[in-house]
C-alpha cells in the first residue's frame, strides 16, 4: 500500500532525514561529557601574596558555607604545597575537595551551579569548579584545567601582563564567559635585599658571605644528622619562627664578616618590599602568559569562535607577540577532524567495494541512501535524552562514534535488501515491478529486524543508564545506536523499496548502465 502512495509520500519521507541533518549542529557538543563522580574539585585563589593563614581563614568560611548547601556531605581543603611537589602554586592558591551525598550524581550539575554561585558572590576570589577526573584529563591534554586556554607569547613580561589583562577583559564581555583568570598574574609581594657594594668594601664583607647568612637564617641549612629509631633526621640551623615571620626584622639580622665584624643587615643593604612573581611561564623556550575561561550555558565551539573574533578585533598585539588557543576546545576540534578524516577514508573504501560488487553507480547510491535513515533516529534519541537530562544529551565524541557505528549497521541492512532484489531479478528471473519489490522487502523483514533487535537489546541497558556515573561516554554512543537502529530498520523496509522501485535497474547486466 505504501509503495502505491506515489512520489509525494516518498518526498516527505526523504525530507525527514534532511531535517535531522539540519538539527544536528544545534545539539550542544563537547569534547568530553560531564563526568558524574559524586565529587567536586574547587581551585580557589586570592591575590598573589596571600599567606597560608589567610587562605586557611578563607577556607573555614567557605567550608561552612559549602556544607550548608543541600547535597554536600564533606569539604576538605588543601593549602600550600610540598617542598618538591609537582604543583607550582603559590600560598595564595588552595584546593577544595567537595564530597557529595550518596545518590546525588544526577543532581551533580545543579550542585555545581550552586557552588559556582556561592563562590562568585565571595569578593576577591578567582575559582574553577570541576570534577576530579575532568581536572586530570584536562591537565593531561593541555596542562590547564579550564576548557578554553589562551596563551600569549612574547619577550617582555610586562607587555605580556598587559596583553593578558586586555584579553581577559575582552573574554568577560562575551556572553557565557565564566571563571576568567590570568594564570600567573604579577603583584606578588617580595622583600628585596639590594647589597650596597661601597658599604661591603668599607667594612670588609664579601657579598657571598652576606647572602649565605640570609639564606641560612630564612631558608635553613642542614648541618648534621641524628638517628631516631630506624631513620635519620636532619639537623637544620634556621632563625626562630617569630623572627622569620616579621618582615621588619630582616634588616636587624646580624651578619658576621671573615674578620669578625658584626653588623646588622640594614647597614650593608637596602631592604624594601617590592612587587614580584610567584611563577614565570615558559613553553618551548618562549615566555608566555595564560588566560583561562570556562563557558557556561553555551556551546564550546561557538564560544571559542566568538572569542577569536573579539580578540582579533579589540586586542592589538605588538610586533613579536602572538596568541594561541588551546585547551579542550582545540582538542575537540582536532579529534573531530581526525574522526572525519578517517571516516572519509572508510567511506571511500566502501564506495570502492560497492562498485566492485555491483559495477553500478545507481545501485551503490541506493545502498548508501539508507545512511540518512539511521541519522533520524540517532538525532531524535539525542534530543529525547537531552530533554530528560540536559547534561547527558550532548553531541560528544561518544555520540559521534555512535553515529559512525550506526551508519555501518544501516549500510548492512540496505545491502541485504538491494542484494536480494538483484538476486530475485537476475537469478530467479522475476520481473522488476511492484510485486517483486514487495516480495523482496517481505523476505528481508526478519533478517533486518533481528539485526536491529539483537544489537538494540544488547545496548539498551547502556542507553537507559546514560545519565549515571560511569556511562558518560558509552551512554550517548548507545543512545545514538539504539535510536538509529529503530529508524533505520523501519525506513529501510518502508522507504527503500519505494526508492528501489523508482530508481533501481536490477535486470541489466553489470557495467552496461551507470
Amino acid at each position: 500500500r505504501q509503495l502505491r502512495r506515489g512520489p509525494k509520500r516518498l518526498g516527505l519521507a526523504l525530507a525527514v532525514p534532511l531535517a535531522a541533518a539540519a538539527a544536528l549542529p544545534l545539539l550542544r557538543g563537547g569534547f568530553l561529557p560531564s563526568f558524574r563522580e559524586g565529587h567536586l574539585v574547587l581551585q580557589v585563589s586570592e591575590a598573589p601574596g596571600a599567606s597560608i593563614d589567610e587562605m586557611l581563614r578563607v577556607g573555614r568560611t567557605l567550608s561552612a558555607a559549602l556544607l550548608a548547601l543541600p547535597g554536600i556531605a564533606t569539604v576538605e581543603q588543601q593549602v600550600g604545597r610540598a617542598e618538591r611537589g609537582e604543583d607550582t602554586w603559590g600560598p595564595h592558591r588552595s584546593e577544595f575537595h567537595v564530597e557529595l551525598e550518596p545518590d546525588s550524581d544526577r543532581r551533580e550539575a545543579e550542585i555545581a551551579d550552586r557552588v559556582h554561585e556561592l563562590l562568585s558572590q565571595t569578593p576577591g576570589l578567582h575559582f574553577e569548579v570541576m570534577t576530579f577526573l575532568g581536572d586530570r584529563l584536562s591537565e593531561t591534554l593541555t596542562g590547564e584545567t579550564a576548557p578554553v586556554v589562551i596563551d600569549v607569547f612574547g619577550p617582555e613580561l610586562e607587555r605580556l601582563d598587559e596583553m593578558a589583562a586586555e584579553i581577559a577583559g575582552t573574554l568577560e564581555g562575551i556572553p557565557g564567559a565564566s571563571e576568567v583568570a590570568v594564570k600567573a598574574p604579577p603583584g606578588s609581594p617580595v622583600l628585596a635585599i639590594d647589597l650596597r657594594r661601597e658599604a661591603l668594601a668599607a667594612f670588609g664583607f664579601l657579598p657571598l658571605d652576606v647572602l649565605e647568612a640570609v639564606q641560612v637564617a630564612y631558608q635553613g641549612e642542614v648541618v648534621a644528622q641524628t638517628h631516631y629509631a630506624d631513620h635519620a633526621v636532619d639537623v637544620v640551623v634556621i632563625l626562630a619562627q617569630e623572627r622569620r615571620s616579621d618582615p621588619g626584622a630582616v634588616g636587624s639580622l646580624l651578619v658576621r664578616s671573615a674578620g669578625g665584624t658584626v653588623l646588622p643587615l640594614r647597614e650593608l643593604a637596602d631592604v624594601a618590599t617590592a612587587a614580584g612573581r610567584f611563577s614565570i611561564l615558559h613553553e618551548g623556550s618562549r615566555r608566555r602568559q595564560t588566560v583561562t575561561c570556562t563557558p557556561r550555558g553555551r556551546d564550546l565551539a561557538a564560544f571559542v569562535a566568538d572569542a577569536r573574533r573579539a580578540i582579533a578585533e579589540r586586542v592589538a598585539l605588538p610586533q613579536g607577540y602572538y596568541v594561541e588557543f588551546s585547551g579542550t576546545a582545540r582538542e575537540q576540534a582536532a579529534a573531530r577532524r581526525e574522526l572525519l578524516a578517517k571516516c572519509a577514508l572508510a567511506f571511500a573504501g566502501i564506495l570502492l567495494l560497492l562498485w566492485l560488487a555491483f559495477r553500478s553507480v545507481r545501485t551503490s547510491a541506493l545502498i548508501l541512501a539508507n545512511l540518512p535513515f539511521g541519522l533520524v533516529g540517532g538525532v531524535l534519541a539525542l534530543v529525547a535524552s537531552r530533554l530528560l537530562d540536559p547534561e547527558a544529551g550532548g553531541l560528544t565524541m561518544g555520540a559521534l562514534v555512535g553515529f559512525v557505528t550506526l551508519f555501518g549497521i544501516s549500510l548492512r541492512n540496505s545491502l541485504l535488501l538491494i542484494a536480494h532484489y538483484r538476486h530475485l531479478v537476475r537469478e530467479e528471473g522475476a520481473p522488476w515491478n511492484l510485486e517483486t519489490a514487495v516480495r523482496g522487502a517481505t523476505d528481508r523483514v526478519v533478517p533486518i529486524l533481528m539485526t536491529a533487535l539483537v544489537t538494540g537489546l544488547g545496548l539498551l541497558p547502556l542507553a537507559l543508564g546514560a545519565g549515571t556515573a560511569g556511562r558518560e561516554i558509552e551512554g550517548p554512543m548507545a543512545t545514538v545506536i539504539v535510536g538509529g537502529l529503530f529508524s533505520s530498520a523501519i525506513l529501510n523496509l518502508l522507504v527503500m523499496p519505494a526508492l528501489a522501485l523508482r530508481f533501481g535497474r536490477f535486470g541489466e547486466p553489470s557495467g552496461t548502465r551507470p
